[in-house]
């Protein structure tokens, strides 16, 4: 096994951490501005992506400590579109689940034959965030 850069994952997963937190901020903001007959199924959709947010972001945070990392206060940059149609929102919700892969991949890259728990949680995490472009991606087929 190779020995873990601990400095650099406890960078990834302050990343990580403040983009998993604009995401309960992001999700929050989307499920208070859905509207039309479908509006209720996908409030709820949207509340359980932030409330799920809010746990990676503390399961994140509990391995950073453990790492004796330092969580950051801050939460990732996120731009308003003022777009609230149900698609452009599932659109930038695709955006967000892309961009929370590709930083699950990269601790995965990271950790890799250095932390066997580590890199199950990585590919745990990378598992659930395919999961939700899958499911992103389904929902935005019925719009034409």
């Amino acid at each position: 096994m190779k020995e873990l850069d601990v400095k650099k994952t406890i960078s990834l997963l302050n990343t990580i951490m403040e983009f998993e937190l604009a995401g309960v901020v992001r999700y929050t903001h989307y499920s208070l501005m859905v509207t039309g007959p479908n509006r209720i199924p996908i409030v709820d959709f949207f509340k359980a992506q932030a409330s799920e947010s809010l746990i990676h972001a503390q399961q994140v945070g509990e391995i950073l400590t453990g790492l004796e990392g330092h969580p950051s206060l801050r939460i990732a940059p996120m731009e308003e579109s003022y777009k609230h149609a149900v698609r452009d929102i599932l659109e930038e919700s695709l955006n967000h689940e892309r961009k929370a892969l590709e930083m699950y991949k990269d601790l995965l890259h990271t950790v890799e034959d250095a932390s066997v728990y580590l890199e199950e949680f990585a590919r745990t995490q990378i598992g659930t965030e395919e999961m939700h472009n899958i499911e992103i991606k389904k929902m935005l087929r019925d719009f034409s």
